[in-house]
């Protein structure tokens, strides 16, 4: 066990079965709910959209620098769907979402047991 934790060869599910079609689902591997996230960059002097990698899950440029002007700067953009121009240079990032604890909590009440409703008036 010490091995696998050293050189990190744990078996992780890498989701493959949901669609890239939608904005999230349920992987039928796991069960756990998994949402798709479509992340661009660009460079953060020129603008110019940079071809897009996941390396040890940091969304970065595939390049060092900028291809336009040089720059080593970038900026990471999260897209909400996915176009056609766009996919050259977008990249896919999917993350679990965990469930959220629902709130336990106890409620009581105490009810009137002489309670008479009163008549209204006419007039």
């Amino acid at each position: 066990m010490f091995i696998f934790d050293l050189f990190n060869l744990k078996s992780h599910c890498t989701h493959d079965y949901v669609s890239i079609e939608s904005d999230g689902g349920y992987c039928p591997t796991c069960g756990k709910f998994v949402r798709n996230d479509w992340y661009i960059t660009r460079c953060a002097t020129c603008g110019v959209k940079l071809k897009t990698i996941i390396k040890n899950g940091v969304v970065m440029p595939q390049n060092h620098f900028c291809t336009n002007c040089g720059s080593k700067e970038f900026v990471e953009e999260r897209l909400e769907k996915i176009n056609f121009v766009d996919i050259n240079f977008a990249v896919l990032k999917k993350t679990v979402v965990e469930a959220c604890e629902p709130h336990v909590f106890t409620q009581c009440w105490e009810e009137k047991t002489n309670w008479q409703p009163k008549l209204l008036t006419q007039s």
